[in-house]
């Protein structure tokens, strides 16, 4: 069964799935729907029922119950989107059995995967390393979470003895620019609840994320032919350096851990005339969140003091997950305690981001997030491990029987 979960991986992650925050489509990039669809060929010949793709690229399916007991239906879902930070075209694996604990060359791009900048690779000394070949980004965020969720599927069909109530799948698009749970159809999906399978190292348990923004500084300046510019010409391209440079430097994704938010700077566009800033803002408390909003206005309205044109367009994004799952605490329990039944160590720590999770739990599904088993997402330098994601699967399966023996 678990070679059957290195094929379903090496295979889904040759699909380019890359996601565009440029575009309004849903699913935002075609690649998308080429996954879905091969997938909802894949769930039908594995004879699930109620399989259904949807024209925006949302895949479900559901593994009917084993028991006669009343088991609370349950889900699991991942996304089909890989990042926009790298390249997702042509995604060339490599599979290092035995993994000796070095640093490892990633092709012939003359770049490494070193554990002297990845200290988590030294504890994966014999293990099946998979990594990039330094060319894109490998996919395993999110594509292992949707191989190992039918690998589990699989498995409990291959065990009846396994008792499980109905199981829930969901396969969503875009979720790396945001959009995941924007068309998630909660009656169709008909779960109590879910996880998803979305997390990075072995172990994590997560149930709180950071509340998100995107902020849009823009500048308006003086565009004037530079021969005779003394005096009249205003640079905007200078005037977004020097507001950028009056950010707190302390509270950048660099400097930053655990419950720190942060400031991003992810672009800045424009020219004489007109430039802008665009960042992204974090932080775990709603509260915090305000108050990095209230020191862009300020310093939006510092520059217009100074005469030159400028505004801040805000645009609240998702939103912490952690109110609306704690009052449901025996999921987190069950999850924990599936996790030690496979002797994996529960890590329960904050997610430094986002999930199609923290969205749905503010609709109403609470929905964890549970590890893939890989690290260094969204770049060159990404891996996970067979093991890892051997015991991704058997979390799954074991969290199904335990909600039959819990709740049945």
């Amino acid at each position: 069964m678990m070679n059957r979960l290195l094929d379903r991986f090496l295979r889904y992650v040759t699909f380019d799935t890359q996601s565009d925050a440029n575009s309004q489509d849903c699913p935002s990039t075609p690649g998308q729907m080429v996954l879905a669809k091969a997938l909802y060929e894949e769930l039908t010949a594995m004879e699930l029922s109620d399989v259904h793709l949807d024209e925006r690229g949302y895949l479900m399916a559901t593994l009917p119950a084993n028991t006669d007991k009343p088991v609370p239906a349950i889900g699991f879902i991942a996304h089909l989107d890989t990042a926009p930070d790298a390249s997702g075209q042509d995604v060339r694996p490599q599979v290092i059995p035995n993994y000796d604990g070095h640093a490892v060359v990633l092709g012939s791009q003359g770049d490494r995967l070193d554990p002297e900048q990845y200290p988590a690779l030294k504890a994966l000394q014999g293990q099946t390393l998979i990594t990039t070949d330094g060319r894109t980004l490998l996919g395993a965020d999110n594509k292992a979470g949707v191989a190992e969720i039918l690998t589990a599927i699989a498995t409990l069909q291959a065990n009846p003895e396994i008792e499980h109530g109905p199981i829930r799948i969901g396969f969503t698009p875009d979720e790396e620019i945001g959009r995941g749970a924007d068309h998630f159809d909660l009656d169709r999906f008909d779960a109590q609840w879910a996880y998803t399978v979305d997390g990075g190292p072995v172990g994590e348990l997560e149930y709180e994320n950071f509340n998100a923004a995107s902020a849009r500084i823009i500048i308006t300046g003086n565009s004037v032919h530079p021969g005779s510019a003394k005096g009249k010409l205003v640079n905007a391209l200078t005037l977004a350096t020097q507001f950028h440079a009056q950010m707190p430097t302390d509270q950048t994704p660099e400097t930053t851990e655990g419950y720190q938010g942060f400031f991003h700077l992810v672009a800045i566009n424009g020219g004489t005339a007109e430039a802008s800033l665009h960042y992204i803002v974090r932080d775990f408390e709603e509260a915090g969140l305000a108050g990095r909003r209230q020191l862009l206005e300020q310093l939006v309205a510092r520059l217009e003091a100074l005469g030159h044109p400028c505004r801040l367009e805000w645009e609240a994004g998702y939103r912490n997950m952690k109110t609306q799952v704690e009052p449901h605490a025996h999921i987190i329990e069950l999850a924990r305690e599936a996790m030690v039944d496979c002797d994996v160590q529960p890590i329960i720590k904050p997610i430094r981001g986002g999930t199609d999770g923290a969205v749905l739990s503010h609709k109403g599904l609470p929905c964890p997030n549970i590890f893939t088993g890989g690290d260094n997402f969204h770049g060159k330098h990404e891996y996970i491990t067979l093991e890892g994601m051997e015991k991704a699967v058997k979390v799954i399966v074991r969290l199904c029987q335990l909600t039959a023996q819990r709740y049945g």
